[in-house]
């Protein structure tokens, strides 16, 4: 099993990763990993080098190195989507990282996930893939949650759930049991969801409801 793994960015995300991945895991962070816009001539970060993304087959090639993308959610989760597809496409397969703090019932966890302490995703949870649940989140058993979502903290999806791709949780959110959110839903901090979503929706207030935002426009 591979468990050299390579960070993309060299921004805070990256070195949460980092320092993560370093102290409560078994894998070996051995380089970052940027577009070349971005480089600004910085050859190293954290004591690793940065190397070029448009060079890394070369230098780290992808059947012998994993990836982990742990970008920060912009625009709904889409630009962290990209670099994820782009790096899928090259051949590349991604490590996740899952807290031995957090209280993990089920195995059904897909690539790319950023499962930070003291979350608890009760059994038979099904996670997809490029998910970050930041710290302190409870997931509900029998929840479906896809591709490219992210929790902030101490978020309550409660059971029977299902978070379509790209949604966005803030901070003391509450879903309500057997509720379905749809591709691009924004909930917004401290909002308590009692019905289904709509596509590319933006929801606050409690009982949480529809604003004209669109969140294709974030």
């Amino acid at each position: 099993m591979i468990k050299d793994v390579i960070i993309f960015g060299i921004n805070d995300f990256a070195e949460l990763a980092y320092y993560y991945f370093s102290n409560d895991s078994d894998y070996n962070v051995i380089a970052f990993t940027v577009t070349s816009e971005y480089i600004e001539n910085k050859t190293s970060f954290n004591n690793l080098p940065v190397v070029s993304a448009e060079k890394l087959e070369l230098i780290y090639p992808p059947e012998s190195f994993l990836l982990f993308v742990p970008m920060a959610p912009t625009k709904m989760n889409r630009v962290r989507e990209k670099i994820y597809l782009e790096f899928k496409e090259k051949g590349y397969s991604f490590a996740s990282y899952l807290s031995s703090k957090a209280v993990i019932l089920t195995k059904d966890i897909g690539e790319n996930c950023f499962i930070l302490e003291s979350n608890v995703i009760q059994p038979f949870v099904k996670i997809g893939n490029n998910v970050i649940l930041w710290s302190g989140n409870h997931i509900g058993h029998h929840s479906l949650i896809k591709d490219h979502v992210m929790f902030s903290s101490h978020v309550v999806l409660s059971g029977h759930c299902i978070v379509e791709n790209n949604c966005y949780f803030g901070v003391n959110s509450t879903i309500k049991e057997y509720t379905r959110l749809k591709i691009g839903t924004f909930l917004a901090m401290s909002s308590g969801l009692t019905k289904d979503t709509e596509e590319w929706a933006f929801y606050k207030g409690f009982p949480a409801t529809k604003s004209k935002v669109s969140t294709k426009l974030l």
